[in-house]
C-alpha cells in the first residue's frame, strides 16, 4: 500500500518511488489519476482555482513526453479569477506533489505535473 503523503516519515518518499517503479504502465496511470485528484483538492483548499491543460496529448510536447502515455498533466492556476502564469505560484503545489511521489519539477515548465516512467518525467 502506498502512503498518502510523506509529511511524517522521511523514508516514505523512497517507499512510494520504489512502489511506483514496480508498477506497470496501467497501474501507474491509475495511481497518477488519484494523485492528480489529491493535488486539485489541495489547490482548492489553498484558496486557488485550477483548469486542466494537457493530460493526454498526441502532439505538441517533447518527444517521449509522459503526456503521450497519460502520466503527465498541465494545470492552469488562478487566484481571485486571475490566471497566474509566472510559474512560481506552483512551487507550493509542487512541494505537495513531491510528497505524493510525483516526478521532480521542471523549472521551465512549472505547471507540469507528472510521474516518472522509464526515466522520463
Amino acid at each position: 500500500m502506498i502512503p498518502s503523503t510523506i509529511k511524517d516519515a522521511p523514508d516514505t518518499r523512497e517507499l512510494i518511488l520504489a512502489t511506483l517503479k514496480s508498477m506497470n504502465l496501467r497501474q501507474k496511470q491509475s495511481y497518477f489519476a488519484k494523485m492528480v485528484a489529491k493535488l486539485i483538492i489541495y489547490i482548492y483548499e489553498s484558496g486557488y482555482e485550477v483548469t486542466l491543460g494537457d493530460a493526454w496529448a498526441h502532439t505538441g510536447h517533447k518527444e517521449d513526453s509522459n503526456h503521450y502515455i497519460r502520466l503527465a498533466i498541465d494545470l492552469n492556476l488562478f487566484k481571485d479569477g486571475v490566471y497566474l502564469d509566472l510559474g512560481e505560484e506552483h512551487n507550493q503545489f509542487h512541494d505537495f506533489w513531491d510528497s505524493l511521489g510525483g516526478a521532480e519539477r521542471i523549472e521551465e515548465d512549472l505547471n507540469h505535473y507528472s510521474v516518472e516512467h522509464n526515466g522520463r518525467r
